[in-house]
């Protein structure tokens, strides 16, 4: 593919073992990738495949999220992850609501198979900050939002899911911090109704068959972690 960002050489897609920085989001990545032969430039495949906007997001439904190639001025921040904007997000310009490519495709329900019940996402930090919730995986706090379990009040914060979601668990990363620590792991379920909602008009500004691509690679390069899963919090 020839992307916007590199418009010099094609992007080819890979599968390789070996850690990478997408040159989008700036963010780490493993696995599969599109990738330049001539040069060090590699994207996420969500980062690659990202559309011009996404409409009625489940974690931001009142606007439009518009997609941008470089960070803002005025905040710096993702609203899902609380990790720095570096390069690559969707905005909400109204709102001043941000958020990662990878995190935009963030389940609302997941299920770890280590813990027997349901996490669900929580649309809102219970403090506006830093949670006052030790996560169950990395045993810290930290900004950022968090999946909950209603049933024991289990913590995971989304940070940490996303390590699965970018292919980083499979490479030996289990922490936001690329330290050793406990390890997540696989057997999460993502919602099928989010999946039908990107097709049924969330993906704005692309075909629906690049958007089931999105899906199908995302999903696939997550060690076929991801599961369908009904929707949470409705």
């Amino acid at each position: 593919m020839l992307h916007f960002s590199h418009p010099h050489h094609h992007l080819f897609h890979m599968n390789l073992p070996e850690l990478f920085t997408c040159s989008g989001c700036q963010e780490l990545g493993a696995g599969k990738r599109y990738a330049c032969q001539h040069c060090n430039y590699q994207l996420h495949e969500f980062c690659a495949l990202a559309p011009q906007a996404l409409r009625s997001h489940p974690l931001h439904y009142q606007h439009e999220l518009v997609f941008y190639s470089k960070p803002g001025k005025a905040k710096s921040k993702c609203d899902v992850c609380g990790k720095s904007i570096k390069g690559f997000s969707f905005r909400c310009n109204p709102c001043n609501f941000q958020i990662h490519p990878c995190c935009a495709m963030l389940p609302l329900e997941i299920v770890f198979a280590p813990h027997p019940h349901t996490l669900k996402f929580l649309m809102a930090s219970p403090n506006g900050g830093e949670t006052s919730f030790q996560c169950g995986e990395c045993k810290r706090k930290r900004t950022g939002r968090i999946y909950r379990c209603a049933v024991c009040d289990y913590h995971l914060h989304a940070i940490c899911a996303k390590i699965i979601f970018n292919g980083l668990k499979d490479s030996g990363i289990t922490e936001p911090t690329s330290k050793s620590g406990p390890v997540l792991e696989a057997a999460t379920r993502i919602a099928t109704q989010v999946v039908t909602g990107f097709f049924g008009g969330l993906i704005e500004g692309i075909g629906q068959t690049v958007g089931e691509d999105i899906f199908q690679t995302v999903l696939g390069g997550a060690g076929n972690a991801f599961v369908s899963r009904g929707i949470a919090g409705k």
